[in-house]
């Protein structure tokens, strides 16, 4: 339709909408793949934050246990908020006769790569190892140090 003057009436031609489209479809796979990351982040975190948790409970068994850890490795599974996980405890000397070093690393099942791996130290306060002669004289949970990798 034209109007006196040879001007054509108002409205987009085809090849704007087509152009108009276009941006709207890359605009919008922008916004579906930044909120495809965001979900799969806070998915690891709460996996991650979970691990910690785990590793958590390991360290706070010992110290409730009032039990002397042997110098080796433990490996067991656990559960926690409804997702399976692998822990593997290992107890090294240090230089201090009454005092253990206890990692704790926790895994999803199947893999390789720690999600959580805590450090605690036990000191014996018993009069010599495995003894528990009263109340208090087990073994002491140090600071603990560690990383949700």
């Amino acid at each position: 339709m034209r109007v006196s003057g040879g001007r054509a009436a108002g409205g987009f031609t085809l090849v704007e909408i087509l152009v108009a489209l276009l941006v709207l479809a890359i605009a919008l796979t922008a916004v579906a793949r930044g909120l495809g990351a965001a979900i799969d982040t806070t998915a690891e975190l709460r996996e991650r934050t979970l691990a910690r948790w785990v590793a958590e409970d390991r360290l706070a068994a010992l110290e409730l246990g009032r039990e002397w850890p042997a110098l080796d490795v433990k490996e067991g599974d656990a559960d926690m908020g409804g997702h399976a996980f692998r822990w593997r405890q290992e107890t090294g000397a240090t230089p201090v006769a009454r005092l253990r070093r206890v990692e704790v690393s926790v895994f999803l099942p199947g893999a390789d790569s720690p999600l959580a791996k805590l450090t605690g130290f036990v000191e014996q306060t018993g009069t010599q190892p495995g003894s528990q002669t009263g109340p208090g004289t087990g073994p002491q949970l140090g600071p603990q140090t560690g990383s949700a990798r």
